[in-house]
């Protein structure tokens, strides 16, 4: 059948035997231009027309931002709240120039040149001559036939003309008056494609759950009969199945079907992967051939109800994504695309938002490869492509990204930055006609059954969910500073995770988007506020929330937080992977003991373990996990288990003590019968014993100083300080208990009591009494110290990663040291962990100093030390409010905001009931043990404990 009009054959073939000759037939030739990343680059000819280094030709490397090679000015795309709209950056433009080979062999071949990115506008001549229109849209591969500009064998020359602003309003407004850096330049690589005069354009594919198979292949320049062949290849390179169908001159489009038997099928859990093998024969000979991985898979979205993948409802735990890295902006690599994909998986996510543009085609591959699905957007961040800007920009997205099987949604823009007239060009291209979805940050925007609204608190999100659309936030927690992502997650995912219509949500963002500006001494610039709003750092470095929701979204769900005084080793357990049986995963346990303050390492020795058999509960179900525990475990200091899923990744690793704190202090508080001395001034009272003496105001009951035993003084004093309420003085005494000295002060108001009892060897008891009544941020007591006198501390008790109120997982109990740091949000330097911050479940903490080292330790349990000045969100008012003083003992600490749930305030209750402040309604006792000094200690044969690492198992 011929005709000049476009043409469509529907054929189904069931499983045939392929015939083709795939040895003679001929692929698609590639030869690179630029270099292939941002670490394989290519020298072109570079004129840069404004800013650094303009107005002369020099060299430049390809691909790159032209700003991060020395050229041109840096502009966030938000600088038209105090530059203006980006007005002195409209004329910026890069001149590029390039001499490359056409190989003589490709003399009878079509041959194009492909920009895979180029920001923004791009005008491209080949000898002289237009290649074709100027390409307006940064983030999309495109193309033009170039075959009759060209010279085989010889040289030729590439033009390109890359203007950093569009000449088309639209896509300025789209794509460059956006939330994050704007930059110009060919960021992605440039190549030359060959294919024969006859040749298979591209394939789209459409492949579901129950092995039913459709392909519609797009041919270019067929003169005449031909035969297309396709072979289904599984992971093996086994043929499982094949079709074929004729084609003839002026056809250009052609529809195969066929059914694979016992396909399997691709999730996120179980992403598997096959091959279609496509052969355009003439005869018997294959005249062009290309392949294309794909997946069996079946996307629904069931109205009123959920998001279904292969008929099983899932939920997204996932993060919006920028393309970035600070040395080289949006010009990346492999590596770097590969490390994202697993650090989400490291998080146990399951989901990306590609915000807010397509990205590298090779990041696509990881996520068909290992498991992430994927919401692919057109850019818009608040404004919108206009019909005549966005129509071929949707075809170039859809084109190159169709037969991903990662990819389940199409974002049409963000925000307001959506065109609806655009809708249509999305199923016009996919072949699978997969959904469409605005994101947005405003109600009543839903589109496919989906309400993606932006930013809802926990309260409002709970009405939502109470509504009949499918709610699914394409961002929420925003996690600017070390607000938002981990903090409140636990409520917000727990909420999402039992709600029928909720489809998941995805956290903003996965990095900060600092830059290495190479016009400040390459110093790393967010731009303020605005770009550290990830869950890490810049180069991947993993902030506290990493590990929060490393355990917030674990599959494995365990919610004992204490060992029972009875444990008998069954532990219940929820599955929540959607696909997983528990069986198919691995448990491990271990009985470990905790190293000493004096031991050289920190952590934890394992001193017993092995390995379970995995119960079987299907997904959604729970069950009872079995450790067959010996009957000595009680004299192990902790037990830790870990599970391990199919791919024998760590899902997560829970620990829990077995001792209380009184056993673990057993060898560290050394209590004897030793003398103490006692004496008094008008003004103060002296408490000696051992190497330890202490200097306390009679007036304000606080310590003034203490000593050790090179009799030099120790800069920790002024306290115990009620860090709420009223705590006035109203009398003292000294007695004896025993051979002990005791001094014990009496109070009005909030606090009763404060008794200091010096032991003779050294060590001092601090026992205080209070009573409060509401609601707190945070209670207890504080002391000052100079934080510049501080080098490091290490402790037994929950990190290393601070804590807050609402973000308490991902950080269990260990024996942790942190150098000391002055990390302050995101802005540089950048240390992780953070030194300064509130840490939990205390048994002991070492304080090292200038001074020498100091010790606290308590028996009793949920201490909090707080360790100097720090903010979780930076603003006109840093948030939240400190504890007077520099370290803090505390019985409650402070929930932290995000930016956009609520703003920079200290209202964080409507995030949910964790980050509620904390309601005390009556006393709390305490009991504190100081040394200030080396410690003799009963342990010292524990000093040099063997160096086996915490990580063993």
């Amino acid at each position: 059948m011929k005709s000049n009009q476009k043409m469509k054959k529907t054929l189904t073939f069931f499983i045939g035997i392929c015939l083709c000759f795939y040895s003679l037939s001929q692929t698609k030739e590639i030869k690179y231009l630029s270099g292939t990343d941002n670490k394989n680059t290519v020298a072109w000819d570079f004129y840069c027309t404004g800013g650094r280094n303009a107005g002369y030709w020099t060299k430049i490397q390809v691909p790159s931002h032209w700003e991060q090679q020395g050229f041109g000015s840096y502009n966030y795309g938000r600088d038209y709240k105090t530059n203006g709209r980006n007005a002195r950056f409209a004329d910026e433009q890069g001149l590029y120039k390039h001499s490359f080979t056409v190989p003589s062999t490709w003399k009878n071949k079509k041959v194009f040149i492909v920009f895979e990115g180029s920001m923004t506008d791009t005008e491209l001549k080949i000898n002289g001559k237009p290649a074709g229109a100027v390409h307006q849209g940064a983030f999309y591969r495109f193309t033009y036939d170039i075959t009759d500009k060209i010279s085989f064998g010889a040289k030729n020359t590439l033009e390109a003309t890359v203007s950093k602003m569009s000449a088309d309003a639209s896509v300025n407004n789209a794509e460059r008056l956006a939330d994050y850096w704007v930059l110009g330049g060919i960021f992605r690589p440039v190549y030359l494609e060959a294919v024969s005069k006859e040749f298979v354009d591209y394939v789209a594919i459409d492949a579901k759950a129950d092995g039913s198979f459709a392909m519609q292949v797009f041919t270019k320049g067929l003169t005449g009969n031909k035969t297309i062949t396709a072979t289904i290849l599984d992971a093996k390179g086994k043929q499982i199945g094949s079709m074929n169908a004729k084609v003839a001159a002026g056809d250009s489009v052609i529809e195969i079907r066929t059914n694979v038997a016992n396909a399997l099928q691709w999730t996120s859990e179980t992403p598997n992967l096959y091959k279609v093998v496509v052969a355009l024969n003439d005869g018997g000979r294959a005249i062009y051939q290309l392949a294309e991985k794909f997946g069996f898979r079946t996307i629904e979205v069931r109205r009123g109800d959920g998001i279904y993948i292969n008929g099983v409802q899932v939920k997204m735990k996932g993060a919006n994504r920028h393309v970035w890295w600070p040395e080289t902006g949006r010009s990346i690599n492999p590596q770097i695309d590969l490390m994202d994909v697993q650090l989400m998986k490291e998080m146990n996510m399951n989901a990306v938002r590609c915000s807010h543009y397509p990205p590298d085609k090779t990041f696509l591959n990881y996520c068909d490869s290992l498991g992430l699905y994927v919401l692919d957007e057109l850019a818009g961040w608040q404004k919108f492509y206009s019909v005549k800007a966005g129509e071929p920009l949707v075809r170039e997205l859809v084109i190159r990204d169709l037969n991903h099987p990662s990819i389940i949604f199409w974002d049409n823009g963000n925000e307001g930055g959506t065109n609806k007239e655009l809708d249509d060009d999305f199923y016009k291209w996919d072949f699978s006609k997969r959904p469409v979805i605005h994101p947005h940050h405003r109600p009543g925007n839903d589109f496919s059954g989906i309400d993606c609204n932006h930013y809802e608190d926990y309260y409002s999100s709970k009405k939502i969910l109470d509504d009949s659309l499918i709610y699914m936030p394409t961002e929420f927690l925003h996690a600017q500073d070390d607000g938002g992502a981990g903090a409140a997650m636990s409520d917000f995912w727990e909420l999402h995770w039992n709600a029928k219509r909720s489809g998941g949500g995805f956290i903003w963002a996965l990095v900060d988007e600092a830059i290495v500006r190479t016009d400040f001494n390459n110093v790393l610039d967010a731009n303020g506020l605005n770009a550290n709003d990830g869950i890490m750092g810049p180069h991947r470095e993993k902030e506290g929330s990493f590990f929060a929701l490393k355990e917030i979204f674990s599959p494995v769900k365990i919610r004992m937080q204490e060992l029972p005084q009875n444990f008998s080793g069954g532990i219940e357990i929820e599955n929540r992977f959607h696909f997983t049986n528990l069986s198919q995963c691995g448990f491990q346990w271990a009985l470990v003991n905790y190293r000493k303050p004096f031991d050289l390492l920190a952590g934890y020795t394992i001193e017993k373990r092995g390995s379970l058999t995995s119960p079987s509960i299907a997904p959604g179900a729970k069950g009872i996990l079995n450790i067959s525990l010996p009957a000595d475990y009680k004299n192990y200091d902790a037990i830790i288990l870990a599970a391990v899923e199919p791919f024998k990744k760590e899902i997560y690793k829970w620990t829990w003590k077995i001792k209380g704190n009184d056993a673990l202090l057993t060898n560290l508080i050394n209590v004897n019968d030793s003398l103490t001395s006692f004496s008094e001034t008008d003004t103060a009272y002296t408490l000696k014993g051992g190497d330890v003496s202490i200097m306390l105001d009679k007036k304000t009951g606080l310590l003034i100083s203490a000593k050790n035993v090179t009799g030099d003084n120790l800069s920790f004093a002024k306290g115990p300080v009620l860090v709420q309420g009223v705590a006035n003085v109203t009398g003292s005494k000294h007695y004896k208990e025993g051979k002990s000295e005791v001094v014990e002060f009496s109070y009005d108001g909030a606090m009763k009591y404060v008794r200091w009892k010096m032991q003779g060897t050294g060590w001092v008891e601090l026992q205080y009494e209070y009573s409060l009544n509401g609601t707190y941020p945070f209670a207890g007591v504080s002391f000052n110290y100079p934080e510049n006198y501080m080098l490091g501390a290490k402790w037994l008790g929950k990190g290393p990663y601070r804590q807050w109120k609402n973000r308490l997982q991902g950080t269990p109990v260990n024996v942790w040291q942190n150098l000391y740091n002055n990390t302050h949000t995101s802005y540089n330097p950048i240390v992780y962990p953070e030194f300064k911050g509130y840490y939990g479940d205390i048994t002991w903490m070492e304080f090292n100093t200038v001074e020498g080292k100091f010790y606290v330790a308590s028996k009793d349990t949920g201490l909090y030390i707080r360790l100097f000045d720090f903010y979780a969100l930076s603003g006109a008012t840093p948030h939240p409010e400190l504890p007077v003083g520099n370290i803090s003992f505390l019985d409650c600490i402070p929930p932290i905001g995000t930016k956009l749930a609520l703003g920079i305030n200290s209202n964080t209750s409507a995030l949910g009931p964790q980050s509620e402040p904390t309601k005390i309604d009556g006393t709390i006792n305490r009991t504190l043990y100081f040394y200030f000094g080396l410690p003799k200690t009963t342990n010292s044969k524990e000093k040099y404990s063997r160096p086996e690492i915490d990580q063993a198992f």
